[in-house]
């Protein structure tokens, strides 16, 4: 009899490896770690245990073998704990556009045919301008759903000319995407578009948070973002912070060395 799983929305599911063994490798892990990590998890998994369970798992294995793989195996969770930092996730989707070459711009007022639009993000490139709506979520179970893209889609016919992105950290309900599919308004999640998601994206630019880094306690990572210092990168240019955040000598160095091992483009990756 299959394990059943329970999922973030309270829904159940068979446990499959095969998914767990995927996870891992699209965060850098070699298929023999995956699979052996996937292996040992299955071996003692019983029904009703939740998917945030098996996540734990898997993570604290990975963490002692592989921690700058650890820390983007961890990047969905990373991106949750925005909400309490207050730091915007409109600005980390403005820096990750602008990573692409895009230029981009935050909580822009816009006039429209009939009203003016706050708009999270407008970005511009090739001569042509997409109004970003970002949807965050504190909780992996939350789904962004129809009445979103149904207002976005309405919001962008009245800028006229343009093109419209909703953007979520977590994912879109299915009547959202079959209506966003039907009127030509893109969508951005944890795993769409196919080949081109948003975990895919970040990985590609090496845009990660503090929050994702595996040797800091969850007190040193509100102590950085309480000083601003929300990407990996903004500790290498500022070193200072590390001390600031009470973070010095072998620790410190530990953090800088994770930091170099995954503010990398995703083929770069271990």
């Amino acid at each position: 009899m299959a394990v059943l799983v329970v999922k973030a929305d309270g829904t159940k599911e068979p446990f499959n490896p095969e998914k767990l063994v995927a996870s891992l490798m699209r965060a850098g892990a070699e298929h023999g770690v995956a699979r052996d990590i996937a292996d040992a998890i299955a071996a003692q998994l019983a029904s009703g245990t939740t998917t945030q369970e098996i996540y734990r798992r898997a993570f604290a294995r990975l963490r002692d073998t592989r921690r700058g793989t650890a820390a983007r195996y961890s990047l969905k969770r990373a991106l949750l704990e925005f909400g309490p930092s207050g730091f915007p996730f409109e600005a980390y989707l403005a820096e990750l556009f602008r990573r692409e070459g895009y230029e981009a711009k935050i909580d822009q007022l816009v006039r429209g045919k009939c009203v003016e639009h706050e708009v999270d993000v407008v970005l511009h490139k090739g001569g042509v301008t997409t109004y970003v709506e970002a949807k965050f979520h504190n909780a992996a179970g939350f789904r962004t759903d129809l009445k979103t893209v149904l207002y976005v889609k309405a919001r962008v016919e009245d800028l006229g000319g343009s093109r419209g992105l909703v953007v979520t950290n977590t994912k879109f309900t299915g009547k959202a995407v079959e209506y966003a599919a039907c009127a030509g308004l893109d969508l951005l999640s944890w795993e769409q578009p196919e080949g081109h998601t948003l975990q895919q994206r970040i990985d590609a630019a090496g845009l990660y948070p503090v929050t994702a880094l595996t040797t800091l306690s969850r007190r040193e990572k509100m102590a950085l973002l309480s000083q601003k210092i929300v990407l990996c990168t903004d500790l290498s240019d500022d070193t200072r912070a590390l001390a600031t955040a009470g973070l010095s000598g072998q620790k410190a160095d530990h953090v800088l060395e994770e930091v170099g091992s995954l503010c990398v483009p995703a083929k770069h990756i271990e």
